[in-house]
């Protein structure tokens, strides 16, 4: 395997790093952990004149959580970090159980998590949890920050809402309700490995009569974004969590989702893991959200 001649830099700050984006902007690519990128230039999809290493620049790779705040993920954390971190654990184990569903272990000791993420992959795993947790984006021009909400990150295949001197340096995720429960479920052609054929993050939060009080449902690989089932969360939102609502909730995402057919799976196909993984992410976010260990998927992390 070959690449394309380009000038490496490693800047050693935010400051240093931003404005090197301003000057080769078009023509710069940034290496996190490069899991992407490497096969992106060994095919000569990307052919810039310079790559920028982010490794030498600190405090991009901590893993840190407040009640106030809520857990924040550095841009540099590596997917193996993010699968085994008590505090990633304990606050957002469905992030975990993606992480480590994420390609192989020796992938996820190179990868990050924020690389998943602003390669804007739609069958990306990472995406459908941070999605249902309603996750924000910080971005940094070396001299300002700014919180992209997560639902407006994503513009197309390949393309995210970061400006061309801006870096994405940390992913924010709110401390979950009272009550509360996430899933994240993946199914691929033949292995958890493999890139999702379709997946699904979904966040429920119950009220004191059990009813649902607030739901968030992602839904990756079937659309040129990821997508928010909007219908099926305004049909669960105040309704009593029975099987038959639960059903109904995945059978109008099901509806909601726009897949094509592909090498990976047919259209038909994902419609229906649509409406099956839908019905059993929010099963399992319910049990969580009450207090038990799932009772469905047998998918635990």
């Amino acid at each position: 395997m070959t690449l394309p001649q380009f000038t490496f830099l490693a800047p050693t700050s935010l400051s240093e790093a931003c404005a090197l984006l301003e000057k080769y902007k078009g023509k710069i690519e940034i290496k996190a952990g490069g899991t992407d990128l490497i096969v992106r230039l060994s095919h000569r999809a990307a052919k810039p004149d310079v790559v920028m290493v982010l490794k030498k620049i600190p405090d991009l790779d901590g893993i840190s959580y407040t009640p106030e705040t809520g857990l924040t993920i550095g841009a540099m954390a590596l997917l193996r970090e993010v699968e085994i971190n008590p505090l990633v654990l304990e606050h957002a184990q469905m992030l975990a159980r993606a992480a480590r569903l994420t390609a192989t272990v020796q992938i996820r000791n190179m990868g990050t998590v924020m690389g998943n993420v602003c390669n804007a992959s739609p069958s990306a795993d990472n995406i459908p949890p941070l999605v249902a947790m309603n996750a924000r984006i910080v971005a940094s021009s070396g001299t300002k920050e700014r919180e992209i909400p997560i639902d407006e990150f994503f513009l197309g295949p390949g393309l995210n809402a970061l400006e061309a001197n801006e870096i994405a340096v940390s992913i924010k995720i709110p401390a979950l309700a009272p009550q509360s429960g996430v899933s994240y479920q993946k199914i691929s052609a033949r292995s958890k490995v493999d890139i999702a054929a379709v997946n699904i993050g979904a966040m429920v939060t119950l009220n004191e009569a059990g009813e649902c009080q607030a739901v968030r449902i992602s839904m990756g690989a079937v659309g040129p974004t990821p997508l928010r089932a909007t219908q099926a969360e305004a049909f669960l939102s105040g309704k009593e969590i029975t099987d038959e609502n639960l059903a109904e909730a995945g059978r109008l995402a099901s509806e909601e989702a726009s897949p094509i057919t592909d090498v990976r799976a047919g259209r038909d196909y994902r419609k229906l893991m649509v409406e099956v993984l839908t019905t059993r992410a929010l099963q399992e976010a319910v049990d969580y959200a009450n207090g038990q260990q799932s009772t469905c998927c047998g998918n635990k992390s």
